[in-house]
């Protein structure tokens, strides 16, 4: 069972996430499934909604067919699901789920997302050591702006930098250019987002327009295809650190990224490679625990080296998180990604 958002302002990540799994269901099948068994995914459009995902997650726990969930895409729509899965007894596999507390809603729960203290951590650490000590921040009014904003805060200015604006904003808003033009006369020299690739690309067109200017520094959330689609020009220059990318020179990552663009004639972002991980990995959990709720979990609680495209071989931590991992920094350079250097 998949839940995620497949319309909507975010259906450029479920639309990454259904060519990713079904790509990979389609390899696991033509193998012979697992035991003999062919997977299927049932689909679930919940616009990554908190509302929309609870109802989901009981038709799922109701259905014996479904033996793991993935998703949902944000931490607050999964999390709300969460009580349910965990007396469900279903896996909720959480390939996107930065919110820490999301693996702490139970014994079901398991990411392989790195979380919001992670992430926003190495950002803070990336602006400082290569950007400038003065930053403005733009950040969603979610739990994952608000919290990824304040690690963000805390650990630049613990360091010396300092934050000349912080500004945030709802999803919905499509008109920026008050909290742009103050963080203009606050003359900051990085400009750090915690946005989509929506709200992030519209950001840096209306930053254009206020005149408003500076070294750009993104979440990973903005890393998709969609994000120079709708910024053009106005996001080069835009760096971010990525658990994928498609130039990576290792054979596994290189083979994935052929078969993806003979498949789909396009290049493929990190939504599509770490949707296409994940129904691996729980491929790769039912082949070993057996193809129920509860062998599964056995499976990923047991595991010391579980194969992955992004991680190579991993296990799970206490966390039911990956306990290491590397990332690539990129940028956007004539509205394309390319290695940062």
């Amino acid at each position: 069972g998949v839940s995620g958002p497949f319309s909507g302002d975010r259906a450029a990540y479920g639309a990454g996430w259904k060519k990713g799994m079904g790509m990979a269901a389609d390899e696991i099948n033509a193998h012979g499934g697992v035991k003999g068994r062919p997977i299927e995914l049932v689909w679930q459009d919940t616009q990554s909604d908190p509302k929309q995902a609870v109802p989901v997650a009981q038709k799922f726990v109701d259905d014996p067919r479904i033996i793991a969930e993935l998703g949902d895409f944000a931490s607050a729509a999964s999390m709300a699901a969460s009580p349910i899965y965990e007396r469900g007894k279903l896996i909720q596999f959480g390939l996107t789920n930065s919110d820490p507390k999301f693996t702490h809603g139970g014994q079901y729960m398991f990411s392989t997302a790195p979380t919001m203290q992670m992430d926003a951590a190495l950002m803070a650490d990336l602006t400082l050591r290569k950007f400038g000590q003065q930053a403005a921040v733009f950040y969603q009014a979610s739990d994952w702006g608000d919290t990824s904003q304040q690690i963000f805060t805390e650990r630049y200015k613990a360091q010396g930098g300092k934050i000349v604006a912080l500004e945030n904003y709802l999803l919905s808003d499509k008109d920026y250019h008050p909290v742009l033009a103050k963080a203009r006369r606050a003359n900051p020299d990085v400009l750090v987002l915690f946005s989509y690739y929506t709200d992030g690309a519209l950001l840096l067109l209306q930053a254009q327009d206020v005149g408003l200017k500076g070294k750009i520094v993104a979440a990973t959330s903005c890393y998709s295809n969609k994000f120079i689609e709708l910024g053009g020009s106005a996001v080069n220059g835009t760096v971010m650190s990525v658990l994928f990318f498609p130039e990576d020179p290792r054979p596994d990552i290189q083979k994935f990224v052929k078969d993806y663009k003979a498949r789909f004639n396009e290049v493929p972002d990190q939504y599509a490679a770490r949707a296409y991980d994940a129904l691996k990995i729980v491929g790769w959990g039912t082949e070993q625990g057996g193809a129920t709720r509860e062998g599964i979990r056995t499976a990923f609680n047991s595991g010391a080296a579980i194969p992955s495209l992004l991680f190579g071989s991993f296990k799970f931590d206490a966390e039911r998180r990956v306990a290491h991992y590397d990332e690539a920094l990129i940028t956007v350079r004539d509205e394309k990604f390319v290695y940062y250097s």
